[in-house]
Parts: C-alpha cells; sequence; structure tokens
C-alpha cells in the first residue's frame, strides 16, 4: 500500500473507503515518508491519518 500512495505528492487528494463502509477523504494528501513504528500515514499538514491496509477496501487518488 505505501507503494501505491507514493504518489501523494501534496497536489492530489486520497480517498480511502474501509470494509466496514467508512470513507476518508485527505485533500492535498502527503504521504510521510516511514517511521520507526512501521504505521502508514498520511497528512493534509493540519492533520495525520494513520490508515491500517488489512481494513481498507480500496483508495481513490486524483
Amino acid at each position: 500500500m505505501r507503494k501505491a500512495l507514493r504518489e501523494l505528492d501534496g497536489q492530489r487528494n486520497l480517498r480511502v473507503e474501509f470494509e466496514n463502509c467508512r470513507e476518508c477523504v485527505v485533500n492535498g494528501a502527503l504521504l510521510i515518508p516511514e517511521e520507526d513504528d512501521g504505521l502508514i500515514k498520511v497528512t493534509d499538514g493540519a492533520r495525520v491519518v494513520v490508515l491500517d491496509a488489512r481494513s481498507v477496501h480500496w483508495i481513490e487518488i486524483g
């Protein structure tokens, strides 16, 4: 999943839908480089969203 999210450079939006049908939208998303905790994190500059790849149903980068 981190490989797919490398396209996030702060110029594109990310929409994620989880298995339980909840949706998360991050406008101007930027992938945070991998940290010691190993979590997949994206930010819009104001907030950080942590993604659990096991519960992601699909993602849209646009």
